[in-house]
């Protein structure tokens, strides 16, 4: 039997992956022992992994806590790190924590997954590693130019990950995606918090000229490139999920306000955010050979995601008080 950890596993992207492995929503790999490691920060929630709620072990813990590491690992053949601190407004404000976690912390897992001789190691980063693009579109060779204290723990934690492959040979295959959206995100980014903002009749803060364009993928599609790099990748290697929307903040906005049916003067324009880049895009080339395409629209992913948080008050509402 596989037995696979994953990190972060209680955050909207690892619940969205731990959910749909226990479920058997990856068959290659159905049947797998799960367990969950996460600090359980205040973007962590347990709430996530209630639909699949007994079918996994649950620990608590910090991945820079490297007796603990020592202790869990061992019999584990994969593991896929979704632990990370994501938000960049809060890396403005305070960046020790990034610096622990992306850093340190990535450091101390791969070192024990190379110590307990797991077989793979899958790093979750973001496409914010490589700054801002003014054309055209990132692929995996391209320098790393990270604007932000969140993007350069985030690139930090990947160039230790990737040493340990080329000093150790330890299995290490990095995923590099834009931004993500779907349910169970907390809600500080921006989707969540525009959409909670407007169904509790707050207006919606726009930085700047709402001009800085992301490309934008569901957690479904982002998830199943990840295990298609964890079944297919080739150790060392850097791949690139890309989404199936490229849009500017206003148009976000545009459409989140047409989905709920309200107008602009819901809009408050802000100060530009510090160091705030211009525009993200990944080629995602390299994964589509082994498979890749992303299989949810971004008009049909929006709607489903704006009446999951309509229906579900009682997971969000709290977070925000």
């Amino acid at each position: 039997m596989r037995r696979v950890l994953v990190t972060g596993g209680a955050g909207f992207i690892g619940s969205h992956y731990v959910r749909t492995l226990v479920s058997g929503g990856y068959p290659a790999w159905a049947g797998a022992a799960v367990t969950v490691l996460d600090k359980l920060t205040y973007s962590g929630n347990l709430a996530n992994l209630e639909p699949v709620e007994g079918g996994f072990t649950f620990v608590r813990g910090d991945i820079g806590d490297a007796a603990l590491l020592a202790d869990l690992l061992g019999g584990h053949d994969v593991v896929v790190n979704f632990a990370a601190e994501t938000h960049v407004d809060r890396s403005i404000a305070d960046g020790d924590a990034f610096t622990l976690t992306n850093v340190v912390g990535t450091h101390r897992l791969a070192q024990a997954c190379l110590d307990a001789s797991v077989r793979v190691l899958v790093h979750v980063s973001t496409d914010e590693v490589y700054g801002s693009i003014a054309a055209g579109s990132w692929t995996e060779d391209a320098p790393i130019s990270p604007s932000s204290p969140y993007s350069a723990a985030k690139a930090g934690g990947d160039l230790l990950a990737l040493a340990m492959a080329r000093t150790h040979g330890l299995d290490v295959r990095v995923t590099r995606c834009g931004n993500n959206y779907g349910p169970y995100q907390y809600p500080e980014k921006v989707i969540p918090l525009f959409v909670t903002n407007l169904l509790e009749g707050r207006k919606v803060p726009l930085y700047g000229d709402g001009g800085n364009e992301r490309d934008w993928i569901h957690a479904d599609d982002h998830c199943r490139g990840i295990q298609l790099v964890a079944e297919r990748g080739a150790p060392g290697e850097v791949y690139h999920i890309a989404g199936s929307a490229e849009l500017t903040n206003r148009r976000l906005t545009e459409r989140l306000l047409a989905a709920l049916d309200l107008g602009w003067d819901m809009v408050e324009h802000v100060p530009d955010r510090k160091g705030h880049d211009r525009r993200y895009s990944l080629d995602d080339t390299k994964l589509r050979r082994l498979g890749y395409r992303p299989a949810l629209a971004f008009d049909d992913g929006l709607a489903d995601t704006i009446r999951w948080y309509q229906d579900h008050p009682d997971w969000w509402k709290p977070l925000r008080a």
